[in-house]
C-alpha cells in the first residue's frame, strides 16, 4: 500500500535524536525514503513517496512483515448503580458473583471470611486480609471500592483498608472526602511514602475507582533491586501519582522479597469497606522483568 509520508526523514531523525537523550538503550532507527513515478486511478502519472523504518514499509499491511497487534474489546465504564465490564484481555478477579470469590483466600490459603452479595464483597471484622490465588508482576489494575457511612472513629478509623500490589505495595483506602491537605496515610496515598497530588475522593457510600499502572522492581541475578517499582495511579479518573518511584516495600507487606510476582491483597482494618469490579491486565514482560518460579 502506498501513501505519502506524514513526517519527513529529517523530522523523524530529530525525534529519534531527542529520544536517545532520554533513553540511551534504544538505537536510532534506520530510515530510508524515496519516490517513484506511478499512474494514479485516473491514469495520470504522479510522484509517489515511500518510506521504510528499520526495513518496514510505513503503513505496511503484510502481516508477515509487520505482525498486527492482538485485538482487545474495550470494557465499559461503571456507574454508581452498576459495575462496568472489564476489557477482553483482563484477568477478572471479582465480578460480584459468589463464583468469583473462589479466586480469593486468606493469607494462609484458607477460604476467606469476607462476604459477597449484591454485586460486591465486604470485609468483616476479624476476617483478616484477603488475597488472590493468582500472582502478578507488572500490570494494569482496576479496582472499585466504597467506604462505609457509619464509622467508629476519625482519621485512620474512617473506612480504613488498602490495596496491595504484589502483596507488597499499598495504595491506601480511607474516607478522606473533603480533606484539604491529604497526607501519607490518606486515601490514594502510597502508604507512608507518597501523598496524593490532589484529593479526588467521593463521599462515603459512593463507588470510587483506582486505576493503577504498575511496573515491578527489576532485580539482578543476586536478587538485589537495580530499578525500583514505578507506579501511576488514577483515583476516580484523576491522576494522583504520576510515574512515581517507590523506595521499597510499604508497611504491612506480606512478602519481603522484591522483584517477584505476588498476589493482589485487600486489607481488613476492622472497617466494613466494600469492593467490586476488580480486574488485572498483566503487562508485557522482558529482560529482568521475566519471572521464574521460586
Amino acid at each position: 500500500m502506498k501513501r505519502s509520508p506524514t513526517l519527513s526523514a529529517a523530522v523523524i531523525l530529530l525525534l529519534a535524536g531527542l529520544a536517545s537523550d532520554v533513553v540511551a538503550d534504544f538505537d536510532a532507527p534506520v530510515i530510508k525514503e524515496w519516490s517513484v513515478k506511478e499512474k494514479n486511478e485516473e491514469g495520470k502519472e504522479e510522484e509517489v513517496f515511500y518510506m521504510t523504518i528499520d526495513g518496514i514499509l510505513v503503513h505496511e499491511t503484510d502481516p508477515a512483515k509487520q505482525p498486527p497487534p492482538p485485538v482487545v474489546t474495550p470494557g465499559t465504564p461503571s456507574t454508581q448503580k452498576e459495575a462496568g465490564r472489564a476489557p477482553s484481555d483482563a484477568v477478572v478477579l471479582f465480578d460480584g458473583t459468589d463464583a468469583s470469590m473462589a479466586n480469593w483466600t486468606d493469607t494462609k490459603g484458607a477460604p476467606s471470611k469476607w462476604v459477597a452479595g449484591d454485586g460486591y464483597m465486604e470485609s468483616v471484622k476479624g476476617a483478616g486480609y484477603i488475597q488472590t490465588k493468582e500472582q502478578f508482576g507488572s500490570c494494569q489494575l482496576h479496582v472499585e471500592f466504597a467506604t462505609p457511612q457509619r464509622v467508629a472513629g476519625s482519621g485512620q478509623g474512617r473506612g480504613n483498608s488498602g490495596v496491595f500490589l504484589q502483596g507488597q505495595y499499598e495504595v491506601q483506602v480511607l474516607d478522606s472526602y473533603g480533606w484539604a491537605v491529604p497526607g501519607l496515610g490518606d486515601c490514594s496515598a502510597v502508604y507512608n511514602q507518597h501523598a496524593p497530588l490532589v484529593n479526588a475522593c467521593r463521599p462515603a457510600l459512593e463507588w470510587q475507582t483506582y486505576d493503577v499502572f504498575f511496573r515491578s522492581a527489576r532485580v539482578d541475578g543476586s536478587g538485589a533491586v537495580v530499578e525500583p517499582v514505578r507506579m501511576t495511579v488514577l483515583h476516580n479518573g484523576v491522576v494522583v501519582h504520576n510515574n512515581i518511584q517507590l523506595p521499597g516495600l510499604t508497611g504491612g507487606a506480606i512478602d519481603q522479597v522484591e522483584g517477584t510476582p505476588g498476589p493482589l491483597l485487600l486489607q481488613d482494618h476492622s472497617n466494613p469497606v466494600s469492593y467490586r469490579n476488580i480486574w488485572i491486565v498483566p503487562l508485557p514482560l522482558k529482560g529482568s522483568d521475566t519471572y521464574e518460579p521460586r
